[in-house]
């Protein structure tokens, strides 16, 4: 008898998770003489919709500047600032689910909320490979929050090159996932140690009953994440949708995003 194995139940994300993963991503609009928001290019390339809505296209992101006829045609007329927000929900719960796939202890909201964050920017199969994960997963809280600092670099035309937005964001999720005050570690300009006190207030680890191996992530129909050298590549999962109509559908299968920690 095969062994059936239980999905985690779906947690969804905080509001405060919500409002960090907002003010990084932005909402950049892409044609500001338009009335609705359109699809811009980001740092590295991606075309990108809303907050950090990547768009996919034919199995693949969707980049460069020659692809602006595509990307402004998938969505004709750009999205509301309402569509956006119910873009970046739908995209948030296919990220709390795989980072759910990936935990074995019990983490607070604020925790998860950090960790959803990450995921949400680098990709969960950059949280799954991590020294981060591994940490937590040992029940190393506090060597996990400072895990948190190491990933703020990304490749920029082949060149690999610390991001201050990076920074700024890993020094905000680590506030929350020690709950500290993410606003104010996000304009701190030193990343800092983490104190006794903080340490303190991170629970113990309690290891939840579900076993996860390494091949869970190859059950669900993708192959676990190479680690070649360089820093993570920077866009969440996307979703194929019009701005009229923004269903919580499956989303289209995401390439596998090179990263490494």
């Amino acid at each position: 008898m095969p062994t059936v194995i239980k999905k985690p139940p779906l947690r969804a994300a905080s509001d405060d998770a919500v409002e960090l993963i907002k003010s990084f991503e932005g909402i950049p609009d892409g044609n500001p003489s338009t009335v609705n928001i359109d699809a811009y290019l980001d740092p590295v390339g991606i075309w990108t919709i809303g907050w950090g809505h990547a768009i996919p296209y034919k199995g693949e992101w969707l980049r460069g500047a020659a692809n602006r006829t595509i990307a402004r045609a998938m969505y004709p007329g750009g999205i509301t600032k309402a569509q956006a927000e119910q873009l970046l929900r739908a995209d948030l719960l296919d990220t709390s689910a795989a980072v759910s796939l990936r935990l074995k202890v019990a983490v607070t909201d604020a925790q998860f909320g950090a960790l959803l964050s990450f995921a949400f920017n680098l990709g969960a199969g950059a949280l799954g490979q991590s020294t981060l994960l591994r940490k937590l997963n040992a029940g190393d809280f506090s060597g996990a929050a400072d895990q948190f600092l190491v990933w703020n670099k990304a490749r920029v035309n082949g060149v690999l090159t610390e991001l201050p937005g990076l920074t700024r964001r890993r020094r905000a999720e680590r506030a929350m996932f020690l709950a500290q005050d993410w606003r104010a570690a996000a304009v701190s300009r030193g990343a800092g140690k983490i104190t006794r006190s903080a340490v303190a207030k991170a629970p113990a680890a309690r290891k939840l009953g579900t076993k996860r191996g390494n091949k869970r992530g190859t059950k669900r129909g993708t192959k676990p994440e190479a680690r070649p050298e360089g820093g993570p590549a920077i866009k969440p999962r996307g979703r194929t949708t019009t701005p009229t109509a923004l269903p919580l559908s499956t989303p289209t299968k995401r390439p596998a995003l090179r990263t490494k920690r």
